[in-house]
This record gives C-alpha cells, structure tokens and sequence, in this order.
C-alpha cells in the first residue's frame, strides 16, 4: 500500500465496511486528510491508531474497552483521592512517560504525568500530542505542586539550590520521571555539570523512595514534591513549581469510575485534604489543556 489509504484500502485493513469507514471519519474517531479534495488516510497513523487504541473483533464492529487502570506517575493527593472516593479504579504508578506509553498500547484509561515542556513552557502538552497523535485523548489539569530538593532535618549542610549541592550524595529517579526530566532542565538552564553530582545508583522508583533514603542517611539529597518531605519530616527547599495532569482516553473520561472521582474531588473533603498535605494548589482540577482529534 502507499503512504496515503483510500477509504476501501482501510475498510480492508480494518475488515469494516466502507460505510463503517465513513462514519468514523464523521465522528473524528480515525486520522484522515481532506486537503487533496477527497478523503485520504495516513497509512501509519491509522496503523498507530489500530494497534495502540483500537481492536475490531473478528466479526463485529465493537472496541475492546480499556482495563479500568490508572498508570504513570505517583501523587499522593491522587492517591487518597482514588481510595476515599470508591472509584474502582486500579493503579499502575510508575512514572510519567512509562504510563504515557502504557496508555497509549490500551493498558490503561489515564495516566498522571507532569513532564515539563521547555520549548513552550508548558506540561506534558506536546508528549501527549506526539504519542497519540489523532487519538481522542484529553489532558485533565489535577493539581499544580512544588517540586524542590529534598534534605535531611535541619539541613545541616545549608543546601540552598543544586549548586550548593556538587560532592554530596544525590538520589535520581529514572530516566522516565517526570522529576528527573525536570531535574536535568534545572541543571541545564542554571548552566550546572551534571557530572558534580554524586548521582546513587540504582535510581529511585518513585519520589516515597527518595524521601526515605534521605531519611535513614543514605543520600543527602533528592527531588521530588514538597508533600513528601512533609510525610517523612524532611527539609525541603522549593524550586520549581509544576503542573500535573491526567492524559485520558476521552471516552472513558465519561465512565463512572473517573466521574466517581471528580464528583469527590469536588467537596469539602478534597479541599482539605489537599491543604493538609500541603505543596498543592487545586485551583485549576478538571481544566483541559489539550482535546485530541
């Protein structure tokens, strides 16, 4: 086949009807160009499409739903609200870019994510737009939270910054953390050698493992949210402050188990949770940043 599909050539790739093919171009449910005058298709984003979103059973024409999953990155105010609500949703937490792929292969129906976008000097935007380019994927706001460096009681060594912190003992989380995408930023933007750092290996897996090594002394700094810090009454010094939101798959957005969730978010109890935990500014939950094709 070429680059560009007919609308019989993706009916016989998908093993629809052509009719079938119409009405998902109607709805804007499947990439597809008009620039030419008649209706073509881009061969790999109806292949990505396929196979990172969408399976036709042998036979019929339904989608195979989503498993009811939440992946990518950890936040606690998240976390509890999950649990509290009685949403029914699952959890996946690993980082930012792990659940961003692991939405876009169909393992799950959100991710969290807080990558930080420099070149526009906005979030996850553009990672969302590239990993599921024509998909009806949304970009929901949750919280925006302070990220800063992560010390021992006291802070003994009056650390200031990431300069103040060449020869001491830094904990990384991996490379597809949100934190550690945003830690390699503010190195560069404050012209800092990565290499000053004394980076610990195996890098942390979540920002709960950063705080408790810096806890029991086994490193003597780290980055994650001031939240943390908080729970593990650690030092904390504020640098940056981030936005984290949840990619979902625009469909189940209107299912009960993320409605269930966003109706509790919206009391009393939320509110005072958040303040509770501190670091967090709800004021902008539900707004969207991003509405896919």
């Amino acid at each position: 086949m070429t680059e560009f599909l007919t609308t019989r050539e993706v009916a016989a790739l998908l093993r629809i009807k052509e009719r079938k093919v119409y009405e998902l171009v109607s709805e804007n449910a499947i990439p597809a160009s008009r620039v030419t005058g008649k209706i073509l298709f881009p061969r790999d984003m109806v292949e990505a499409w396929v196979r990172r979103h969408v399976e036709f059973r042998e036979g019929t024409e339904g989608l195979v739903p989503r498993p009811a999953v939440l992946a990518g990155s950890h936040d606690p105010l998240l976390d509890w609200a999950l649990r509290e609500s009685g949403c029914g949703l699952a959890t996946f937490f690993d980082s930012s870019l792990t659940g961003l792929q692991r939405l876009a292969e169909g393992g799950a129906i959100a991710a969290g994510m807080h990558v930080y976008e420099p070149d526009g000097d906005t979030w996850n935007r553009a990672h969302v737009a590239d990993a599921l380019a024509g998909m009806p994927v949304v970009l929901v706001e949750w919280a925006r939270r302070t990220q800063g460096l992560v010390l021992p009681p006291g802070n003994p060594a009056g650390v200031r910054g990431l300069a103040d912190l060449a020869g001491r003992r830094f904990l990384p989380r991996q490379k597809q953390a949100g934190s550690r995408l945003l830690l390699d930023h503010l190195m560069r933007r404050d012209g800092l050698d990565p290499a000053a750092l004394d980076l610990i290996e195996p890098p942390a897996r979540s920002e709960s493992d950063v705080a408790l090594a810096v806890a029991d002394g086994k490193a003597d700094a780290g980055l994650a949210v001031e939240t943390v810090a908080r729970q593990y009454r650690l030092d904390f010094v504020p640098l940056f402050r981030e936005r984290y939101d949840l990619a979902v798959w625009r469909r189940d957005f209107f299912e009960p188990p993320l409605q269930t969730l966003y109706a509790f978010c919206r009391g009393p109890a939320f509110a005072a949770r958040a303040a509770e935990l501190g670091g967090y500014d709800i004021g902008g939950l539900g707004t969207i940043h991003y509405n896919g094709a």
